[in-house]
């Protein structure tokens, strides 16, 4: 099985990650960037939806193990690299000319929640899994284009609460401050209420790429010319 997969559901292009944690590493980024390739050559694809084969995981963000045998070995150029892959995946989505919806079934935390709030909707299940930005424990601070994104999905009053505490947050929570579109009873009915969301969408490619490539204008510049100052130097932790 790939750690990546995709399958065509009407017009509804469903991306499942079947990794386990889910965790970000320069195979993930290789394999989900393949998965957008391949769905946008089919025009008869209108949204997709990204979910997990895990029923504890949506994705838990950054491999650390991965991480850490890089600067074990100091090679900085690959995690120079990482880092910026990890801005291909955001702005791919964030530029995705159709909506992109995750259907959270599972954790996400770190760079996972990250990649959840690039999306343009979220669904959550309410039953199981956590929305979580651990960083302020563990010394990673947001790099510029990160604070863009998540204050994008957001509203900037709840984004502190959860930044600034690291609190593990449950879709019922969510919901209320419309950080997801909906908290769902359960994993079935999660992918019900994703699909068929997914599916009320007929918009033309064109116009929907011209929208979002206005509406997230200043993340993506956030991203090119703001987070090159850290990741060049690879001023990525706060010592403590």
């Amino acid at each position: 099985m790939s750690i990546i997969e995709w399958k065509k559901v009407e017009t509804v292009g469903v991306i499942t990650m079947n990794n386990g944690e889910n965790r970000h590493n320069p195979e993930f980024i290789r394999a989900i960037l393949t998965a957008f390739d391949e769905i946008e050559r089919d025009p008869t694809i209108s949204s997709v939806i990204i979910t997990s084969s895990d029923p504890k995981n949506w994705s838990q963000g950054i491999d650390l193990l991965w991480m850490t045998g890089a600067m074990a070995i100091n090679d900085l150029p690959a995690i120079r690299d990482f880092m910026y892959g990890l801005n291909r995946i955001f702005s791919r989505i964030l530029l995705y000319p159709m909506p992109v919806i995750a259907a959270i079934n599972g954790h996400a935390f770190g760079d996972g929640t990250i990649m959840a709030c690039a999306c343009d909707f979220r669904f959550m299940k309410a039953d199981r899994g956590f929305f979580c930005f651990p960083e302020i424990d563990i010394n990673i601070p947001f790099l510029p284009g990160m604070l863009a994104i998540v204050r994008k999905a957001i509203p900037g009053y709840k984004l502190e609460e959860l930044a600034f505490s690291g609190k593990r947050t449950g879709a019922v929570e969510l919901e209320a401050h419309h950080v997801i579109m909906k908290a769902c009873e359960n994993e079935e009915a999660l992918m019900r209420e994703a699909l068929a969301f997914a599916k009320s969408f007929n918009k033309q490619r064109p116009i929907f790429a011209e929208m979002k490539k206005r509406f997230n204008r200043t993340i993506i510049e956030a991203m090119e010319k703001e987070d090159p100052l850290f990741i060049e130097p690879l001023q990525l932790m706060v010592q403590g």
